[in-house]
Formats: C-alpha cells, sequence, structure tokens
C-alpha cells in the first residue's frame, strides 16, 4: 500500500502546502510514509484538478488518499462529487481524512478482517457524502453572500472590482507586441484568452491569435 497526500488551495495567493507538515506527522505516527505530494492551486468546486486526476491515475488498488479535510477533496455539487466517488472506488483507493475520524481506521487497522472493513467502509462512504455535501453548501453560500456584497457596493456606487495586475498586464502587452502567440502567452501568465483580448484590443495589437 502506497500513501499519496493530496494538498490543494483554492487560489494562486493562498499556500497549498500549507497543511503538508500535519499529514507527514499524521503518517508517521501510524508508521506510514508518504510515497508521493500531489499539489495544486484550483477551486475545489471544479472536477479540472491534473494533480488530483494523477494521484488517482498513479494509484493501485488498497493504495491510500490522505488530505487534510474533505472540502480539500471536494466542493462538488452532486453530479461530480458521484463523478469523482465512481473514479475512486474504481481504482480501490481509501480515502483518509484528518477531519473525518471514521476514516482513520484504513490508516491504523490495515489488517482489520472483510466484514470489518465493509462496515467501516460503508461508514465511510457515507460520512464523506455528508462533509462533501456541506462543503459544497458553504462554498454556494459563501458565492451568494460576495454576490450580495457586491450588488449593494454597486448600488451604493463603492464597487471597483479587481484591482488591475498592472505589472502582469504590462508584460502581456509586451509579449503582445513582441509578436508572440496567444497561447505562448497563456502558458507563460495563466492569464485567461478573454483577459488576453482586452488587453490586445487596448493595445491595439495584432498578435496571432489564431496560432494559439
Amino acid at each position: 500500500m502506497f500513501v499519496r497526500a493530496y494538498l490543494r488551495a483554492s487560489t494562486d495567493q493562498q499556500d497549498a502546502n500549507r497543511a503538508r507538515a500535519d499529514l507527514e506527522r499524521f503518517a508517521a505516527e501510524r508508521g506510514l510514509k508518504i510515497a508521493a505530494f500531489y499539489v495544486e492551486n484550483a477551486s475545489g468546486a471544479s472536477l479540472q484538478r491534473p494533480e488530483l486526476m494523477r494521484l488517482l491515475d498513479d494509484c493501485q488498488p488498497g493504495d491510500m488518499l490522505l488530505t487534510e479535510q474533505v472540502d480539500r477533496l471536494s466542493r462538488l455539487n452532486a453530479a461530480d462529487w458521484r463523478a469523482l466517488q465512481i473514479r475512486i472506488t474504481g481504482r480501490g483507493v481509501r480515502v483518509v481524512a484528518l477531519d473525518l475520524p471514521t476514516s482513520w481506521i484504513f490508516a491504523e487497522k490495515r489488517d482489520a478482517d472483510d466484514i470489518t472493513g465493509r462496515i467501516f467502509s460503508a461508514m465511510n462512504v457515507m460520512l464523506l457524502d455528508v462533509l462533501a455535501a456541506v462543503a459544497r453548501k458553504d462554498y454556494e453560500d459563501r458565492r451568494r453572500r460576495q454576490a450580495q456584497g457586491i450588488a449593494k457596493a454597486k448600488k451604493a456606487g463603492a464597487y471597483r472590482g479587481r484591482p488591475e495586475d498592472e505589472k502582469r498586464n504590462a508584460a502581456i502587452v509586451g509579449m503582445l507586441d513582441a509578436g508572440q502567440t496567444w497561447a505562448a502567452i497563456v502558458a507563460a501568465t495563466g492569464c485567461s484568452r478573454s483577459t488576453l483580448s482586452r488587453l490586445a484590443k487596448r493595445a491595439g495589437s495584432m498578435a496571432p491569435a489564431s496560432a494559439g
């Protein structure tokens, strides 16, 4: 059995490695060694997470997916959570989360008899479902409150939107002026194509979009 640790933060401004020491400590206390860390900055509300998919692809039946909290694994809607569950189950992966003590049996009693293992597995699936639903509700509540706050600020004339990253945008304009393709600029800066289009129009650039 290999232990594969998954660490996630929602944005590039957050430290995805924040919980690394906690996961290492949890594993060491149970005589386990983490074989690999899979770290990414991506929204838990999306299935488009390359490192999580790479982790599952690397797993063999019986391997452990260790994470800090269930919401690091999922803030997905019901359909996407079900799709992820099916993939996890299909790979034969055991999910252990530090905020889900019932999952710890997979790390502490790896020689449990078949009946005990099935009972705890069923309990764990149920609790994972509950916590995933709670994580999704928290995500939706925060999005709703954010939208309400923005609407209120707009009504009061106080909303200015997200401040522009002037340094990054200046670099992008420079790359456009140098004739780099949109694909190369997106790969280098991580900006969206809509942002690139806006900056290209602002700068009057003729950079080749079709080559991207």
